[in-house]
Formats: C-alpha cells, sequence, structure tokens
C-alpha cells in the first residue's frame, strides 16, 4: 500500500510560488497522516522520518497537535485521539453524495448479503466514503476513511477508466503497480487494457489482485451531467461467489442502484 502522505511533497513544492500558501499548516495535516493501521503509535524521530520533516519541525508540530486535543502522549510515543474524528466526520456530513448513496448502498448490502461500498479517487487511491458492511468474516478490514491501491481494485479501475487521457497517463507514469498478491496487474500495457475493458463494459471485475480469496465488482456513479463522482462496489469472498454469478447477479443490482442514486441527485 502507498504512502499515507505520498502527496505531502507535491504541496510543499508548490509553496514557494504561493504567497497564500501556509507551511505549518501543510506540516501539521502531514503528521497526522503519518499515523495509520500501522504506524499507531510513533515517537518524534518516526514523525520525522515518515514525514521528512525535521525532528524539531515534527516535534513542534506535534507539540501543537497535542495542546489542541488532536494528539496524545505518554511522553516519548505519541497517537492520535478521538478529536481527530471530527476532520474526517465533517467531510463526510457535508458530502452530499456520501450521504445521498447510504441508503442504496443498505439496500444493496440487504439484497446480496454482501458488504457494499462507494469509493472517490484521492492522490492516486481511493477512498472509502460510504459503507453499508455485513457480519461476514473479511480479511480485509475496511471502514469509511480506508485508502486502497487504485490499480488492483474494482473501484479504482472504474475510476481510473473515466480519468481525462492526460491525468491518467500522468497516474501511469508516476505510480508503481505493485504486485500484492500473484495475480495482481503489475504492467502498463496490461493495465491499459484492462481499463479499456471497463469503459466498454461498464463496469470492473477484480479477481484476487488485492488479496488472494478477495473479489469484487464495481460501477460508476454518476452525477447530473453524466460525469463520473465515485464508483460503488460490492465485495465477497471468492470461494462463494463465482466471477460468472456475480456479473449475472451482483452486477444489474449494483447498475440499478447507480441509476437510483444519480436520480436522487437530481431531486
Amino acid at each position: 500500500m502507498s504512502s499515507p502522505i505520498a502527496a505531502a511533497p507535491a504541496a510543499a513544492t508548490a509553496a514557494p510560488n504561493d504567497p497564500n500558501f501556509m507551511m505549518s499548516l501543510e506540516r501539521g495535516l502531514s503528521v497526522i497522516r503519518a499515523f495509520s493501521r500501522q504506524h499507531q503509535r510513533l515517537t518524534i524521530a518516526d514523525v520525522a522520518r515518515i514525514t521528512g520533516l525535521s525532528r524539531a519541525a515534527a516535534r513542534r508540530c506535534l507539540h501543537t497537535l497535542q495542546l489542541l486535543g488532536y494528539v496524545g502522549s505518554d511522553g516519548r510515543l505519541y497517537a492520535l485521539r478521538p478529536k481527530v474524528l471530527s476532520l474526517g466526520y465533517a467531510f463526510i456530513s457535508s458530502m452530499p453524495l456520501a450521504t445521498t448513496v447510504q441508503p442504496f448502498l443498505e439496500r444493496v448490502s440487504e439484497r446480496l448479503g454482501e458488504s457494499a461500498s462507494l469509493g472517490v479517487l484521492e492522490e492516486d487511491e481511493i477512498v472509502y466514503v460510504a459503507r453499508a458492511a455485513t457480519k461476514r468474516i473479511m480479511s480485509v478490514s475496511l471502514n469509511i476513511g480506508s485508502r486502497l491501491p487504485a490499480h488492483c481494485t474494482s473501484m479504482g479501475r472504474v475510476l481510473l477508466a473515466h480519468l481525462p487521457a492526460g491525468e491518467l497517463d500522468g497516474y501511469l507514469a508516476r505510480v508503481p503497480l505493485a504486485p500484492l498478491t500473484e495475480k495482481t496487474i503489475t504492467r502498463r500495457d496490461e493495465l491499459e487494457r484492462a481499463l479499456d475493458q471497463v469503459r466498454q463494459r461498464g463496469y470492473a471485475l477484480v479477481d484476487q489482485e488485492l488479496e488472494m480469496g478477495l473479489r469484487s465488482i464495481s460501477v460508476p456513479v454518476h452525477d447530473t451531467r453524466g460525469g463520473v463522482v465515485g464508483a460503488m462496489n460490492v465485495s465477497t469472498q471468492a470461494g462463494r461467489v463465482a466471477r460468472r454469478d456475480m456479473e449475472n447477479g451482483f452486477l444489474p443490482v449494483l447498475q440499478e442502484a447507480a441509476r437510483d442514486v444519480r436520480a436522487a441527485l437530481v431531486a
């Protein structure tokens, strides 16, 4: 999985040319993003290494975030505090698409007995912005805010396939196609062919490329003007549901839900 702060250097590069850019804010946000499931508790040195900041800058950012209640510390190790959730919830609650799609995801999940999600493309990864999960045990734990590589996920394929040509070329040039399983597409020409198929078929089915045993299918979600604003998917265990069953049974339900979401956005 790609770095949780991969975009930080780009922002810092733009700063000297923008007199309104706040470098201190960019640094503070990069420190928050340094924490993840793999990095739940970090030292100052850890934060400096992950973000590329000096130890002094990392210490000042952590000190400020601690005073504001976003970070806690035992004197050596730092960890995010629940107040950070308010930043994400502010986005979700103010995002019409996420709030509109939630009841449709729940309906899809109830009809199919599988988890359904909505994702958007953010900094070369997909970000889950709405989800209706079942109680089935899945090896991949996903929640709102989870990030996954775009190249080997069904929602990522849908979103990449609908990027403008220039943006897609930029993605393919800068993003390494990491082999997460033996089935992951890692060659640019193969991924381009897969994206062509997504455009032609109107959906993406990814079979165990993110994780062995995990299969998912996605469709685009359109806004009122026909633009693709997100992707809706259903994921399942490969041993339980065959590819043909996903295309014949899951796909029509997803397509119906996507049409209903578009109609609800118009209303």
